[in-house]
């Protein structure tokens, strides 16, 4: 009965997939949804977490986020990560300072799995000191299931694809810096990748991809947030805010109450 209602599963996801704009559709399939994932989404559909799932929003290196509705039609969003092309050794390096994760196997498969469960836990961190992300609900596997930030199936841009569409530029900028100072010294974290490319813009900025965010104790935090400020200060810098980097340091590590 499992498998026939795999075989099911499978062939909706065929279909979806075939109606995709991207000529590689057939290729992101066989990336994407291996028979294990399959069971995985099955079981996560038996749970009513899933209730219908929809095509790709996004490609990314490592994963694929699907649009998907969840309980009372709510709009979800769904983040495989790829076992097979993910770049595994890049996950360690993140995950080998990481006192929560000290004891992954280091395979293809338990390092994905644990990056899944990593990105879960710092959105439940973010979320939880009041930092926009996409609201975290559940993971499986190499599945993460979150809050899909954007309406009716259109996610939300990206600041780097609105760029000149910003209004009060000033003001998002101010929001970013705060949100990264709760990061800090409220969730212990360093998002360790923040730029434009990974900032949403949804009536206000929101912070995604927080699987490579490490905690304070990891020995290359620093150098991930000052690659961050250094990442905030010029992407603004275009858009005519004047800040510092070595300001926007000290203001992220709270060092005026020292």
């Amino acid at each position: 009965m499992a498998e026939k209602k795999i075989r099911e599963i499978d062939e909706r996801l065929e279909g979806l997939l075939i109606k995709g704009k991207e000529s590689d559709d057939y290729k992101v399939r066989d990336d994407v949804f291996d028979e294990a994932t399959l069971k995985a989404l099955y079981k996560l559909s038996n749970k009513g977490v899933i209730s219908a799932m929809g095509g790709s929003i996004s490609t990314g290196k490592e994963a694929n986020v699907f649009h998907a509705l969840g309980e009372d039609e709510k709009e979800l969003a769904i983040k495989i990560y790829r076992i097979a092309t993910s770049d595994f050794k890049a996950m360690h390096d993140y995950l080998a300072g990481d006192p929560r994760f000290g004891n992954v196997k280091n395979d293809k498969k338990s390092i994905v799995f644990a990056w899944t469960k990593k990105e879960l836990r710092n959105l439940n961190r973010s979320h939880d000191v009041g930092i926009r992300v996409p609201k975290p609900i559940t993971s499986d596997r190499n599945i993460l299931i979150m809050e899909f930030i954007g309406n009716d199936g259109i996610a939300a841009p990206r600041l780097k694809d609105i760029k000149s569409q910003l209004e009060d530029v000033d003001e998002i900028f101010d929001t970013v810096v705060e949100y990264m100072v709760k990061l800090y010294n409220e969730a212990n974290l360093v998002h360790s990748d923040l730029s434009e490319f990974n900032i949403l813009y949804d009536d206000g900025p929101v912070f995604i991809d927080m699987g490579q965010a490490v905690t304070l104790d990891h020995p290359m935090a620093e150098e991930f947030l000052e690659r961050d400020v250094r990442n905030i200060v010029r992407f603004f810098g275009k858009l005519g805010v004047k800040s510092d980097e070595l300001d926007l340091l000290e203001m992220v590590r709270n060092r005026e109450d020292d």
